[in-house]
């Protein structure tokens, strides 16, 4: 199975947590942060995930880091 179709499939469950910008879901491949803000981003916001990451509970900093476009949105997934 390719990690969108994971991705897809792990964002339809409860999420584990939200901040201001990002819905968070732990999913099989890593913590994924699903882009919630009304206004897209130009690029990428990893700082502004790894900061509101905390506000969960999430220390995502030594993490890897990529993100995917799926059909729910931007999601900045984190894993090690």
């Amino acid at each position: 199975m390719a990690i969108r179709e994971l991705l897809e499939d792990a964002l339809q469950e409860p999420s584990i947590g939200s901040t201001a910008s990002f819905r968070w879901h732990a999913t099989s491949v890593g913590i994924a942060a699903l882009w919630s803000d009304k206004e897209a981003p130009t690029s990428p916001p990893f700082e502004m995930a790894l900061k509101e990451g905390l506000e969960v509970g999430l220390d995502l900093s030594r993490e890897e880091m990529e993100f995917h476009q799926v059909k729910s949105g931007l999601v900045l997934l984190f894993h090690s």
